[in-house]
């Protein structure tokens, strides 16, 4: 099948099939005009691809994930090995956005949010303080 086949199936971007190939993750025979032609197997690849990266895993995580699917005496422990792995940094992940969060809500419950100019959010990204003015009085 040509790419724009294999992309519609796979629903990948024929520019993300293209450079999955660059990179090695596919390689699709050439016919003789030099036109890619995707196998059923390049096919599923694609598909396996598409979900591994939905999923949040890395290219290079893929590329190990890959590894792992074309190989058929490989361990399970070592896709869960990698799985536990992407668990731990979305773990990770989230306690950083939970802190963010905190920082964002307790910068925007100080903001007045009127027609006054003081701003404690710009104060903050602009790296101001006054340490003259006590924490009720900065609540601008």
């Amino acid at each position: 099948m040509n790419i724009g086949t294999a992309s519609e199936q796979s629903r990948l971007p024929v520019k993300t099939i293209r450079y999955y190939e660059d990179i090695g993750l596919v390689r699709p025979l050439r016919s003789e005009n030099g036109y890619r032609d995707f196998s059923d197997t390049d096919l599923q690849t694609l598909k396996f691809l598409q979900r591994a990266r939905s999923l949040g895993f890395s290219i290079e995580e893929c590329r190990e994930l890959l590894s792992l699917y074309e190989d058929g005496n490989r361990a399970s422990a070592d896709v869960k090995a990698i799985t536990q792995s992407k668990i731990t940094e979305i773990d990770r992940k989230i306690d950083e956005l939970r802190s963010l969060k905190k920082v964002l809500t307790t910068l925007s419950d100080a903001c007045h949010g009127d027609n006054r100019p003081t701003c404690p959010i710009i104060d903050d990204l602009a790296g101001i303080s006054d340490p003259n003015k006590d924490s009720t009085e900065q609540q601008g």
